[in-house]
C-alpha cells in the first residue's frame, strides 16, 4: 500500500537529509536500534535451535519481512488473510495466518494464492467446521496435494480466546486434517497472548508453565492415538524465554522485539532475556507554550493508546498527557523543570506499536540516532487497513 502521492513525494524529499527535516507527526524507525533489535533476536532462537517465524501484523510491512527472513527467520505470522495476501504479492514467501478464517469469501481468495503458489501458506483452526469449510474452498480452486497448505490446530493454552481445549478435543481435528490431501498437518498453534503483558518476570514465567501443561496434555494425547505434532509454534515478546526453556515449543512467534513500545518497557525483564531497546518513535512538534504546558501536534491520530499513552523519549523530564485527536499535553516531570520552546521537536515512544503502525503510511527509517541522524529511507506500510 502507498502514500497519497503528494505526501510520499514530499517525504523523498527528506531522504539524505538531518532529522529536522522530517514533517510531523511522522513515524520513524532508529534503523541502528532496530538492527540491534533483530540481531540479539536472531542469535538467540539460533543458540537455543529455535525456529523464529516474527509476527509481521506488528510492522505491516514487507521489506521489514523480508529483513528478518534474512537474518535467519523462517517465515512470518500474520492475523488476517487480506495481510497474508498483500505480503505474498510483495515477495514474502511464507507466511503463517495464526488465526482462524471462516468466511468462504476470504477462504476462496486465500485458496487462489495456495493454488497459485504466491507463497507457502499455514493456516490456524479450531473446529471441525473451520476445516470442512477450508477444504471446500481448496477443492473448488483446485488445489492438490503438491500445492498443500500447512494446517496447526490451536489450543487454548490460558489466553481464553481461540483454541480448542488442550487434550483430547485436538484429536478429532488432527484426524479429519489428515482426510484432506490439499491440507498438510503442520503442529499445535499455543500462544498465550495475555500472559505477555503480566509484568513480574515471575508472574509470567508461572502463566508460561501452565501454558506447558496444556501442551504436554495435548502432546500426550495425541501420542497415544498414534499421531505426532510436526511442530509446537507460539511465544510473544514478553513471555519467549519461558516458551524457550520449556523443551516443548520449537517456534517463536515474537514480534514487538523488532521495535518495542512503552507498555513492554514496563515489564520486569527476565534476566535470561535479549535487552531489546524502542526503535518506533512519532517525531512531534511543541505548537503551543503557556506557563505551565506545552502542546505538540501529536495526538490519537498518530499514536495508538489501547495500551496507555506514549512516553516522551526526548526530552527528558516531560510527562505526555492526553491532549485528544490532534494534540498531546506535555507537562514537567518534576515542579520547576523546563518545558520544550515553540518549534522544538520531542519524540514520544507510543504505548502499542501495531495499531500505531496501522495509522500511518510509511516509515522514516533514520540512521545515526534521533537527534543527530539522516534519514537513510522510507518504507511503506504495506498492510495498513487489512483487516478482512
Amino acid at each position: 500500500m502507498k502514500a497519497p502521492p503528494d505526501t510520499w513525494q514530499r517525504a523523498q524529499a527528506w531522504v539524505g537529509q538531518g532529522v529536522d527535516a522530517i514533517d510531523t507527526p511522522s513515524l520513524v524507525i532508529d534503523l541502528d536500534a532496530m538492527e540491534r533489535n533483530l540481531a540479539r533476536m536472531a542469535t538467540f532462537a539460533r543458540e537455543r535451535g529455535l525456529r523464529l517465524r516474527p509476527h509481521a501484523k506488528m510492522h505491516k510491512s514487507a521489506e521489514l519481512s523480508r529483513l528478518q527472513m534474512a537474518q535467519g527467520a523462517v517465515g512470518v505470522c500474520v492475523q488476517k488473510t487480506d495481510e497474508a495476501l498483500r505480503l505474498a504479492a510483495a515477495g514474502v514467501g511464507n507466511i503463517y495466518i495464526s488465526n482462524e478464517v471462516i468466511a468462504a469469501h476470504k477462504l476462496e481468495r486465500l485458496a487462489g494464492a495456495v493454488r497459485d503458489r504466491a507463497a507457502r501458506f499455514a493456516l490456524a483452526v479450531d473446529s471441525a467446521e473451520g476445516i470442512d469449510r477450508l477444504a471446500a474452498a481448496l477443492q473448488a480452486a483446485g488445489v492438490h496435494e503438491a500445492a498443500a497448505i500447512d494446517v496447526f490446530v490451536e489450543i487454548d493454552v490460558g489466553q481464553g480466546r481461540c483454541g480448542v481445549p488442550p487434550g483430547e478435543a485436538a484429536l478429532a481435528l488432527v484426524r479429519l486434517i489428515h482426510q484432506h490431501p490439499a491440507m498438510r498437518w503442520a503442529g499445535l498453534q499455543a500462544y498465550h497472548g495475555g500472559a505477555q503483558h503480566r509484568r513480574g518476570a515471575a508472574e509470567r514465567a508461572d502463566a508460561i508453565a501452565a501454558s506447558a501443561q496444556a501442551v504436554r496434555l495435548t502432546l500426550d494425547a495425541l501420542r497415544q492415538h498414534g499421531l505426532h505434532a510436526p511442530l509446537v509454534t507460539g511465544a510473544g515478546t514478553g513471555s519467549l524465554v519461558n516458551e524457550a526453556a520449556s523443551g516443548l515449543w520449537g517456534e517463536l512467534q515474537a514480534g514487538s522485539y523488532l521495535f518495542m513500545d512503552a507498555d513492554y518497557a514496563t515489564n520486569e525483564r527476565d534476566a535470561a532475556s535479549p535487552v531489546f531497546e524502542h526503535a518506533l518513535f512519532v517525531k512531534s512538534q511543541v505548537m503551543s507554550r503557556s506557563a505551565d504546558h506545552a502542546v505538540c501536534d501529536a495526538g490519537h491520530k498518530s499514536h495508538a493508546i489501547d495500551s496507555g499513552l506514549p512516553r516522551v523519549a526526548h526530552p527528558a523530564g516531560l510527562v505526555f498527557a492526553n491532549g485528544g485527536d490532534e494534540h498531546g499535553v506535555l507537562r514537567a516531570a518534576a515542579p520547576g523543570a523546563p518545558l520544550p520552546a515553540l518549534g522544538d521537536t520531542v519524540w514520544l515512544i507510543p504505548g502499542h506499536c501495531d495499531p500505531t503502525v496501522n495509522l500511518h503510511d510509511f516509515f522514516v527509517g533514520v540512521r545515526g540516532g534521533l537527534t543527530q541522524g539522516h534519514v537513510e529511507r522510507l518504507i511503506t506500510i504495506d498492510t495498513r487497513g487489512a483487516l478482512a
